[in-house]
């Protein structure tokens, strides 16, 4: 589970008072279970990439908490990265190596895993993503789709409970935003959690188990898809259309 108790961060000159900086999490209370698909929406400057990238101590908050599995997330950084793998909003952000393989296999050598484990990992992570027979290519020639799949199999191959995605479909084309959505569709039904930053919710809305959207550095809306789906337009936030046949959520009466 990630959890964040009163979670605030400002921006700015440390060395200034608090009303001097700008207040980008403002008091964020957010439990995210083990295997939940979660929606993390709002306009750009909400505060969706701050908050994520407290999740595995990226950042650190100026108030509150991030628990990892009930573990702050400051005593221990690298069982935090560990649980939580990041996607960056560009991928090669997030590159250190030459070709795909030894990319993918960056992380798990870091934790000092044995060869053969470490093996394992990058061929399952790269069969995940459909690029099993791409280990010897090199990143700079890839597409952008393909950086982006070569970025989760990064991830996953630190075989995480949850998988943050910070607007992974910027920038890719139809095709490659199928293939990015079909992945995502395997890692939830494997019971990966999985946490999506977006401010366009058409591409993943019925793979969520949840939307949770910012607005202002605060929760603004917390709920099931269908349910919330009306309350999300104010945000400046792109939902899909109502299909056939579905109609508003059922009131108790």
């Amino acid at each position: 589970m990630i959890e964040t108790r009163d979670l605030v961060h400002r921006y700015g000159d440390e060395m200034e008072n608090d009303e001097g900086r700008a207040t980008a999490i403002d008091g964020v209370s957010l439990s995210i279970p083990d295997g939940e698909f979660v929606l993390l929406a709002g306009p750009n400057g909400s505060g969706k990439t701050t908050l994520v990238r407290h999740f595995n101590g990226l950042l650190q908050p100026d108030e509150g908490e991030v628990l990892v599995d009930g573990t702050p997330v400051s005593e221990d950084l690298v069982a935090a990265r560990t649980r939580v793998g990041m996607v960056f909003q560009q991928p090669r952000d997030g590159f250190v190596a030459a070709t795909v393989g030894a990319d993918v296999a960056f992380g798990p050598e870091n934790l000092g895993l044995a060869r053969e484990e470490i093996d394992r990992r990058v061929e399952e992570a790269l069969s995940a993503v459909n690029m099993e027979d791409r280990r010897e290519d090199r990143i700079d020639e890839l597409s952008g789709g393909e950086r982006e799949r070569v970025a989760i199999a990064g991830a996953l191959a630190m075989e995480p409970d949850h998988l943050v995605l910070d607007e992974p479909f910027t920038g890719l084309d139809a095709p490659a935003r199928e293939s990015v959505v079909e992945h995502l569709r395997n890692l939830k039904a494997a019971g990966t959690g999985v946490v999506l930053v977006t401010h366009d919710l058409r591409d993943a809305f019925d793979l969520a188990d949840r939307v949770v959207a910012l607005g202002e550095g605060r929760i603004a809306v917390d709920g099931p898809p269908a349910e919330v789906r009306e309350r999300l337009a104010g945000f400046g936030i792109r939902v899909p259309p109502v299909s056939l046949g579905e109609g508003p959520p059922e009131q108790n009466p």
